[in-house]
């Protein structure tokens, strides 16, 4: 561009600038300032924190990760087992209860045998 353009636009700019300089306080723009770096100390604190928390955690699951998956690969054993054993249970009533039909109680008949407090209803 010709300098006889730039100048025109120089000149604008700076009164621009001028008028914006005198729209704010420069008090103001200080307390803003202060208040920012306030902030970001504050956003770095918490970040360094959180940092040093996941770090924590990382190290806290790793220790304690191989006995969750033992014990977890323990309870699914014992879970196949005991539906192992309940079917077994199942197929040994089912036979007895074909040989001799009166072996079982009714549920009137449970009801009135079974008189212990039921410990889950105290919770």
């Amino acid at each position: 561009m010709a300098d006889h353009v730039r100048e025109p636009i120089r000149s604008a700019s700076e009164k621009i600038t001028t008028e914006f300089q005198t729209l704010v306080d420069s008090q103001d723009l200080d307390s803003i300032k202060q208040s920012q770096n306030l902030i970001l100390g504050r956003l770095q604190d918490s970040s360094a924190v959180l940092s040093h928390f996941n770090d924590y955690s990382e190290n806290c699951f790793a220790d304690v990760s191989a006995d969750f998956s033992k014990n977890t690969r323990l309870l699914r054993t014992m879970k196949s087992d005991l539906d192992y054993i309940f079917q077994k249970l199942r197929s040994m009533k089912g036979k007895i209860l074909a040989t001799y039909p009166d072996a079982f109680p009714d549920n009137s008949t449970i009801e009135a045998l079974d008189q212990r407090p039921d410990l889950e209803l105290a919770k």
